[in-house]
């Protein structure tokens, strides 16, 4: 227990760093965790976003990878708001690193799994945009656009734009 309790309080004093804008810390103190804790997916979650902010997207991936991966088979797993979040993370941080068919599968996979999670979806259409599938990555936003959008003006074209996204290029 008291073991648990020390792993907690040092998880806490880290994030807590992070945001007062402590980051190098923060990764830091998360690093050292992560290497305590190397079946732990919460602080593998924790310590991706700490060099993620940090714009180190390459240390970042094997932390999201093992976050993602549940911590290992003796590790605790992320609830459904961190698995989203660590999805959002590598999906976005593959992109960024180039590695967009990745990218664009991990995201696919995330917008199945948490299908009304808007981020996820605007993610996914740049991982597309970037493979060059133009045509899906522009129709995913346009039915985004058309669902989530509170400007007077698209909400009354909302029916057009929903049915123009499913082809672009159809001539009437």
């Amino acid at each position: 227990m008291e073991e648990h309790e020390d792993r907690d309080g040092l998880l806490a004093e880290a994030v807590a760093l992070r945001g007062q804008g402590r980051r190098e810390e923060a990764r830091e103190r998360l690093v050292a965790l992560a290497a305590r804790y190397p079946d732990d997916a919460e602080i593998a979650y924790q310590t991706a976003w700490a060099h993620d902010v940090l714009g180190l997207e390459t240390e970042a991936v094997p932390y999201y990878e093992r976050a993602l991966a549940g911590g290992g088979a003796t590790g605790t797993g992320l609830t459904p708001e961190d698995r989203r979040g660590a999805l959002l993370g590598l999906g976005s941080t593959y992109r960024v690193l180039g590695r967009y068919e990745e990218s664009v599968a991990l995201l696919t996979g995330a917008v199945d799994e948490f299908p009304e999670d808007g981020s996820l979806r605007t993610f996914l259409a740049m991982a597309l945009y970037n493979t060059g599938r133009h045509h899906e990555s522009t129709r995913l936003l346009l039915r985004l656009l058309a669902a989530t959008s509170e400007d007077p003006s698209v909400r009354e074209y909302r029916p057009a734009i929903e049915h123009y996204a499913e082809d672009l290029d159809a001539i009437e």
